[in-house]
């Protein structure tokens, strides 16, 4: 088994910093999934892992030994590639056993190595084929393979599944997670900007940043489990990136800070509790008042505390569910995921009853107001949007 740890390691092109000081470590055995949008470094990251890019500054550490300098056969790593990288002009067998031939393996423990992978994957019928004669679904299971038979102590996935179409992608993502449990003592890191495929399959997520600020571009958001970055986001680039629709974000003024939490008041004169710790700030300071959509359920006239009302806008139906759109005062209008059973009977105006504990608090710096909670046991994984 194989730990990784990365401390301080930045990389620059030129002048243009593309990672800035990264911290992580990574357990023996864990699924690490490295997420976020288009451009914030985590393709880099994994390719500096995999020796492919060198580090600028900082430590790289590999099972306890400084990996900086070593060459990527060095590192006990194989790569799965999002084109799949495979020689047209070879069989499937070919292709698995490429890698160990230039290692001079013997040839019998090619043959055992290969036909072992081959029966993981369930592909022992395709090794006379050639790639042109494999479905994409397939295709990726080859480069897979051609993974396994190195027998590495870390498996590193850089978006995978980015080629494949929707319905593929979902019966390949199990494929993955299975791979894990066949391999429990290899650590595996997965690149992707899906948070579905994150949510599903890592252990730890690794959020990275991207955008126009220069200070936190490149830089880590939150590191977590996935329940832990939905339930419990320390900024709002966490809040705001993970599920879909995204959370609602609604400007609000402190009115009250005691031990137990904050009350606050929103333009639209409710006012609403949340057990977060803002005894540091002053009354009057401006917040940022977060609520998921599923977590905005409909309620009576009979309900009066923790409400918020607003007027429907429209509404998309999904079958086994439905978005509000809800009409504001400001310019900051909301969306409440809710049964599709209850919509029929939902008109004009509605109320929405929001418990303390599934709302969030903002600074004026975007970074979260500590709960004085923890995480939320009545919402399960099934309960997640994405």
């Amino acid at each position: 088994m194989t730990s990784i740890s990365l401390e301080n390691a930045t990389k620059r092109f030129g002048r243009h910093t593309v990672l800035s000081d990264i911290n992580l470590n990574i357990g023996d055995g864990e699924f690490c999934v490295f997420l976020g949008p288009s451009g914030c470094g985590k393709s880099t990251l994994l390719r500096m892992i995999a020796g492919i890019e060198t580090l600028s500054d900082g430590e790289l550490m590999i099972g306890g030994q400084r990996m900086n300098e070593a060459l990527p056969a060095e590192r006990r790593v194989a790569m799965v590639f999002q084109n799949y990288a495979l020689y047209p002009h070879m069989s499937v067998f070919e292709n698995m056993a490429f890698g160990l031939r230039q290692a001079r393996t013997p040839k019998d423990e090619i043959s055992t190595r290969v036909n072992q992978a081959a029966r993981i994957l369930q592909i022992e019928n395709l090794l006379e084929r050639k790639p042109k004669e494999l479905s994409g679904g397939q295709r990726q299971r080859v480069a897979i393979g051609r993974a396994i038979v190195r027998q590495p102590a870390v498996f590193l996935f850089d978006e995978p599944l980015s080629n494949l179409d929707a319905a593929l992608r979902v019966h390949m993502r199990t494929e993955i997670a299975n791979l894990h449990r066949k391999f429990p003592e290899a650590s595996m890191i997965y690149v992707t900007h899906d948070q579905t495929e994150a949510m599903a399959l890592a252990d730890k997520i690794v959020l990275l940043r991207a955008g126009d600020d220069v200070l936190k571009k490149g830089s880590i958001a939150q590191i977590g489990s996935p329940l832990e970055l939905y339930h419990r986001p320390q900024n709002l680039f966490v809040a705001s990136f993970l599920g879909s629709p995204s959370m609602n974000f609604v400007p609000v003024t402190l009115m009250e800070a005691t031990d137990t939490g904050a009350r606050v008041l929103l333009d639209s004169e409710e006012i609403l509790f949340v057990p977060v710790s803002a005894s540091h700030l002053n009354k009057g300071a401006s917040l940022t008042l977060g609520v998921r959509p599923e977590h905005m359920v409909p309620v009576g006239e009979d309900v009066t505390e923790q409400v918020i009302s607003r007027s429907l806008s429209s509404v998309e139906n999904f079958g086994e569910y439905s978005f509000l759109y809800l009409a504001q005062t400001s310019d900051h209008p909301m969306i409440a995921k809710i049964s599709d059973e209850a919509v029929s009977s939902i008109r004009g105006n509605i109320r929405f009853s929001v418990k303390p504990e599934l709302c969030h608090l903002f600074d004026a710096t975007g970074e979260a107001l500590v709960h004085l909670n923890p995480s939320p046991k009545s919402v399960t994984f099934d309960d997640v949007t994405l």
